[in-house]
């Protein structure tokens, strides 16, 4: 019976266990609802409450609601971490990187990767919940292709000023190209594990908050479609389970924990508040492939099929890099009716351990060694924000940080100032930013040592095996200049149209000495400016019952050039018609949603580093992916059915997420999410 059992049911098969042990720490509590006199619930929506660390370091403890919509539910984008566009490698829980041009405000010694960074959860974003009784929920996400994410939380409070929590999560997908026969292989998994929790005491001059997350990524590489005999085009590549692909042995495994804490306490009301902020996080991550693929060329000679020749094996690879690091920031915060500020001063200990093959291993005998010396970091930092308003007609926000001092880990004659500045001035519906900053390239884009890729940008102290000579240093910092204009507004309702919602945005991106990998798989620096017009547009709005979101996203300049791939045009259309039945017992909405991408030449991913890099001979061809779907909310129970992808086979049978790696094809999802408030 197992060996017919469907990937969709062994999938579903995994979470009961969990879900089981959710509902026997909701039934106590369920039977415990407290009622008023008209036996109506107390608990609900309403009395639970979200608070955010950003929230605590504006000296305000009042919350957010829960969210409740069905407006976010059923768009993939929402189901992980970061809900920007990505370009991805097709599949849930593939390495990732952003669409669109994002600004860089990290400083300093930065590991630099971030290929699952979607997935991983950001401490500071962490949510906490204060609620009257104990508040729990599951959500989980599933199709037939194999794509699964499951999230279970719950959290109460032990006493009036203090509550905890836990929460699982869980995303996990199949292969969808080169499955073995007859069943679908796992391709991704991913947990994390959270605990976090509040405190506050009675007179609420001192708040708490805490949390620690353990996060496993692990994620079996195939290098893309390797194209057989005959199939010469693009379109010739969409048969999925039986394309074959590039690697068949290769996986990487990322580890993430972080113990992060964030405390207040009053001094002057809410005019001075002083404040410290203890992360402390490690990022281990690991690529291996111990059945290097090769070919053999005329002369009878061996060829390495996928990666470029190896430095140290030529059968296995092993390349593994442990970035930890340790931050204390210290600082003062406080709000008047005229101006609201925050000012502080970071430490920052980091270090960056690499290893890979020892030269001449083999696969029944494999050595590691550590090229280079442990990289050691001790930095400090300054900062701060200032928002001032004038009688509501304007207001102003300035925010900035600076990196003044490399305690360790940089010679002076290396080290140059980097910072980041913001300001904003706002008037009724306009406003107008500015944005400039400087920062040094990563870690990983300053040095790595493997099996197949080498370089090395620090300071002539390493001969790089793939020049036998020292890499060039990258002496300038990366430096963005950004001015952004907006306009936010609210219409007023015409007839049947109401709830009219408007936002658009203008920005002049100037880029010099970018930093980025080239055709070659390593990091190089640009020499040249490159300029972008980046124009977004939104408009929201209800004709009766049906509901229109329209967002696009236009960039023009330097995006098809060196060092630059973005596509000129991305946009996503929904619309949906929303009603309630069974007198008013369920409200539901039944809509379809199309995202369109127009042609550029994507970025191609190296497995071994976990960076995509630029490349000249493949074009992701525009394409439009529409959705259809229902959703329904009854009571604390909400649900979604769609049908993604609906349109396949129209014009192609496919797309492709990055280059040689194809998009799902046609499938259903389902989803449910389920609230407990006693």
């Amino acid at each position: 019976m197992k060996a017919l059992q469907s990937p969709f049911l062994r999938s579903w098969s995994r979470l009961w266990p969990l879900i089981c042990l959710l509902l026997l720490l909701a039934a106590p509590c369920a039977r415990a609802q407290v009622v008023d006199d008209s036996t109506k619930v107390l608990y609900g929506p309403k009395t639970t409450r979200v608070i955010y660390e950003a929230e605590v370091l504006r000296d305000s403890t009042s919350g957010t609601p829960l969210d409740t919509t069905l407006t976010k539910w059923p768009q993939a984008r929402f189901w992980f971490h970061d809900t920007t566009f990505q370009q991805d490698l097709g599949t849930v829980g593939s390495a990732s990187r952003p669409l669109l041009y994002q600004p860089n405000l990290e400083l300093g010694a930065r590991f630099g990767r971030n290929a699952f960074d979607k997935y991983a959860r950001d401490a500071r974003t962490v949510p906490y919940y204060d609620s009257r009784s104990p508040y729990s929920f599951f959500r989980v996400v599933q199709s037939g292709a194999g794509e699964q994410v499951f999230e279970i939380s719950y959290s109460r409070s032990l006493k009036k000023n203090f509550s905890v929590g836990v929460a699982y999560e869980r995303i996990a997908s199949n292969k969808v190209l080169a499955p073995a026969k007859g069943s679908r292989d796992g391709l991704v998994e991913h947990s994390n594990l959270l605990f976090f929790g509040r405190y506050q005491n009675d007179n609420e001059r001192y708040h708490l908050l805490f949390n620690f997350s353990n996060v496993r990524h692990r994620a079996l590489e195939q290098g893309g479609i390797k194209p057989l005999e005959g199939e010469n085009t693009p379109q010739d590549l969409f048969k999925y389970r039986e394309q074959q692909v590039w690697l068949t042995q290769a996986a990487n495994n990322e580890d993430r924990d972080e113990l992060y804490l964030t405390q207040t306490y009053r001094l002057l009301g809410r005019g001075l508040t002083v404040y410290h902020t203890f992360d402390a996080k490690r990022q281990y991550n690991s690529f291996a492939d111990l059945g290097l693929e090769t070919v053999r060329a005329s002369d009878g000679s061996l060829e390495r099929s996928f990666f470029p020749s190896s430095f140290n094996s030529p059968t296995a690879t092993i390349d593994r890099a442990e970035y930890r690091q340790v931050e204390n920031t210290i600082g003062v915060l406080g709000r008047t009716k005229a101006v609201e500020y925050r000012l502080y001063a970071r430490d920052r200990d980091a270090s960056l351990v690499s290893q890979t093959l020892l030269t001449g291993s083999t696969t029944a005998n494999l050595m590691l060694r550590q090229p280079v010396p442990s990289r050691l970091f001790n930095q400090f930092f300054v900062g701060g924000t200032a928002a001032f308003n004038y009688r509501t007609i304007y207001a102003v926000e300035t925010a900035g940080e600076v990196y003044l001092l490399p305690l360790s880990g940089l010679s002076s004659s290396n080290f140059s100032p980097e910072y980041w500045f913001r300001g904003n001035v706002r008037t009724g519906p306009l406003s107008a930013e500015v944005l400039v900053n400087s920062y040094s390239p990563t870690l990983t884009q300053q040095e790595f040592i493997g099996n197949h890729y080498a370089w090395s940008h620090w300071s002539g102290n390493y001969i790089s095996p793939a020049t036998n000579a020292v890499d060039g240093t990258f002496d300038k910092n990366i430096s963005t200049q950004q001015f952004t204009g907006r306009l936010q507004l609210k219409l007023p309702s015409l007839g049947l149209l109401t709830g009219q919602r408007f936002e658009a945005s203008v920005s002049g991106v100037n880029i010099a000495n970018l930093v980025y990998y080239g055709t070659t798989g390593a990091p190089q620096q640009l020499g040249t400016n490159r300029n972008l017009v980046i124009v977004f547009a939104r408009h929201r709005t209800m004709l009766g019952r049906v509901g229109f979101d329209n967002q696009v996203t236009y960039t023009k300049g330097d995006n098809d050039s060196e060092g630059l791939r973005i596509p000129s045009l991305v946009t996503n259309s929904r619309v949906f018609f929303e009603s309630y039945i069974f007198h008013k017992a369920l409200f539901n909405q039944i809509g379809a949603e199309v995202y369109y991408q127009s042609a550029f030449r994507g970025y191609t991913y190296n497995p071994t580093a976990q960076q995509f890099y630029q490349q000249d001979h493949f074009t992701i061809g525009a394409h439009a992916i529409a959705d259809v779907f229902f959703v329904a909310d009854i009571k604390t129970v909400s649900i979604f059915l769609k049908i993604a992808y609906v349109n396949q086979g129209l014009n192609y049978n496919g797309y492709y997420a990055s280059p040689f790696y194809t998009g799902y094809p046609r499938r259903l999802q389902l989803g449910v999410k389920w609230n407990f408030f006693n």
